[in-house]
């Protein structure tokens, strides 16, 4: 039977040394690609995020994967998601491509079924981030809208003066 608790020093130097070699360049990838490069902005930063992780936990612990390998799979990870964010920021119609639009859920007292079965949330979630929001009663919400990186905010009454952030949000014509 393989030993589960302890295989030998060699094992164990080896993540030591490629642990610490492979953190301190992915440091540094991240702190030259920028703040946007680990936001979850939307689905595919999440998706950039997750691989960079699943990546370093390869280069550790797989012996079949060497440093330069995983520097080489950050650098590549960090490279395609900077092309994408600066294609998104520069092409509306790669930008729609890629993210998604703001879904209103939730407006003026009414749930909004339709946009509900097609995100696939019920109202007991919707009551729950409510709650979670400080909400003590829907009364005092004028909308919820699920964004573009999964979470659903909650906008508590609109003062008629005030210019509405829901410009934007797909409200299936509710607005």
């Amino acid at each position: 039977m393989e030993s589960i608790f302890y295989n030998n020093w060699q094992s164990l130097v080896r993540i030591l040394i490629i642990g610490v070699l492979a953190y301190a360049s992915l440091v540094i990838l991240l702190r030259v690609s920028g703040k946007r490069t680990l936001t979850k902005m939307n689905a595919f930063d999440f998706v950039v995020t997750v691989a960079l992780g699943s990546t370093l936990a390869s280069v550790l612990l797989s012996k079949d994967v060497t440093l330069s390998d995983g520097i080489l799979a950050f650098s590549v990870l960090i490279f395609l998601q900077y092309i994408v964010t600066w294609l998104s920021v520069r092409s509306k119609s790669f930008s729609n491509f890629i993210k998604s639009e703001p879904r209103l859920l939730f407006f003026q007292g009414q749930f909004l079924q339709k946009a509900m079965r097609s995100e696939r949330i019920t109202e007991n979630e919707l009551i729950a981030v409510a709650r979670k929001n400080g909400i003590s009663s829907l009364e005092e919400v004028d909308a919820m809208i699920l964004e573009t990186n999964g979470k659903v905010n909650v906008i508590e009454k609109l003062k008629p003066s005030t210019p509405s952030l829901l410009s934007n949000v797909n409200s299936d014509g509710k607005l």
